[in-house]
């Protein structure tokens, strides 16, 4: 149904549930800020759906009505290198229904950060990689869904990103990656999945694959993309007939959206819409965000984004 999976990419992200991030540049892209320079963000963000995907039955809930997730988070990416930037970022989450008596969640959810790196650049295609994770900031409860604000799960993930920028800044990039997820415990020593009962704490959760396609334009400061999107767990079972989603589901998510920011110097904005058009054990969510960026460099030198 509903989550956020870091970075989000992060997130992601995400959303798509619960993954949508928006930085100045993301892990999925092939934006770099320059050595020395750092870019900071503080972005608003939501995600509400009134339907989802019980397996592949779509339905509504009348005992939750809109479930609306809500982020507050600060992103940073800085420049090491020319071609190698750390980016960091961590959400405050706190989800909420309209109907029903499910008390909503809120709290810090994930610190992620990822390393991204150029290492292949020739008229106008370019190949990079990225390394990054997330672990938990708060003790927040994950096997509550569609209220809990994560999943609890301490990650680990590698991206491939190919990218080709024509001249007059048109430019289309493909990305994918692979996330592992280690167990997570929960507050009970019983709970049913898999179509068995274990009778233990600990929860074994499906890893995700995830990938997409951006066409878009940069230059001038200006940066407008189209994307899609496609989010998969590496197995995982069903949300069980009128029963509450599991951390152990099969989160399935298909995604379309937009993208524009204007940076023309040191202050900028972003911002991000996107919407789930079909899945399996999500919500079909429509989120966006919308970000304030400020960009300058640790050595007193002008500040400009390279990509």
């Amino acid at each position: 149904m509903s989550r956020y999976y870091l970075p989000l990419f992060l997130m992601m992200g995400m959303l798509i549930g619960l993954q949508n991030s928006v930085p100045a540049q993301m892990p999925n892209d092939a934006i770099y800020m320059n050595k020395n320079t750092i870019c900071v963000m503080a972005a608003y963000g939501q995600n509400s759906w009134d339907e989802y995907w019980e397996n592949t039955l779509k339905r509504e809930n009348l005992n939750i009505g809109t479930n609306t997730t809500q982020m507050y988070m600060v992103m940073v990416a800085a420049g090491i290198t020319d071609k190698l930037n750390l980016l960091a970022g961590l959400p405050y989450v706190q989800t909420k229904n309209s109907a029903g008596n499910l008390l909503g969640q809120k709290g810090l959810q994930d610190l992620s950060a990822t390393l991204k790196y150029k290492f292949f650049e020739n008229h106008g295609l370019s190949l990079h990689g990225a390394l990054g994770g997330s672990i938990p900031m708060s003790n927040y409860i994950p096997d509550f869904l569609p209220m809990s604000i994560g999943i609890g799960s301490t990650t680990l993930t590698g991206r491939i990103i190919a990218n080709y920028k024509h001249h007059s800044g048109i430019y289309i990039t493909l990305h994918g990656g692979y996330t592992g997820r280690n167990n997570i415990n929960i507050d009970r020593d019983t709970y049913q999945a898999y179509d068995r009962v274990y009778n233990t704490s600990e929860v074994a959760i499906p890893n995700t694959a995830d990938g997409g396609i951006n066409l878009g334009y940069l230059k001038n400061g200006i940066q407008a993309t189209l994307f899609m999107e496609k989010f998969d767990c590496i197995g995982g079972d069903a949300i069980r007939r009128n029963d509450m989603p599991f951390p152990t589901n099969n989160m399935v998510s298909n995604n379309v959206g937009a993208f524009l920011k204007y940076q023309p110097s040191h202050f900028g904005i972003n911002g991000r819409i996107a919407y789930v058009t079909s899945g399996q054990n999500v919500g079909q969510a429509l989120s966006f965000m919308a970000g304030i960026l400020y960009q300058f460099s640790i050595k007193g030198e002008s500040v400009s984004v390279s990509n």
